[in-house]
C-alpha cells in the first residue's frame, strides 16, 4: 500500500469553495483503480494549507492510470481554480505505526504494527 501526499496551498478566502469541491473530486478518486482511501486535511497554524493523503495499493495507479485518466482531469477542474500554487506530490510507505487502544485496569494499552 502507498500513501500519497499532496500539499495544497488553497487562495486565501476560497477554502471553503475548495473544500466543497474537494467532496465532489472524493468520488473520482475512490473509484479509480488502485484506490482504497481520501482524506483531506486542514491545517490549523496554517489555515490554507491542506494535506490531501491517498491510499493506492501501487504508485503507478496513481502516477499512470489515475494521472492518465478522465477522472484527473476532472479532479483539477474541480479543484485546480482554487490551487495558490502547484500541489507538492510525494508518495510514502509505512515503516513503523502505533495506535492507542482502550485503557486497561487503568493504563492505555498500545499496539505497534509493521
Amino acid at each position: 500500500m502507498i500513501k500519497e501526499l499532496a500539499e495544497l496551498d488553497i487562495r486565501p478566502g476560497q477554502e471553503k469553495a475548495f473544500e466543497d469541491a474537494a467532496r465532489q473530486a472524493m468520488k473520482l478518486f475512490l473509484t479509480s483503480k488502485g484506490c482504497h482511501a481520501f482524506r483531506l486535511h486542514r491545517s490549523i497554524e496554517q489555515p490554507s494549507r491542506y494535506k490531501l493523503f491517498v491510499e493506492w495499493d501501487t504508485i503507478e495507479d496513481h502516477m499512470i492510470e489515475f494521472r492518465n485518466s478522465e477522472s484527473f482531469i476532472a479532479w483539477r477542474k474541480l479543484c485546480g481554480p482554487y490551487f495558490l500554487s502547484p500541489p507538492r506530490v510525494e508518495h510514502l510507505q509505512i515503516v513503523i505505526e502505533g495506535r492507542g487502544e482502550p485503557v486497561f485496569e487503568g493504563k492505555p494499552a498500545l499496539v505497534a504494527s509493521n
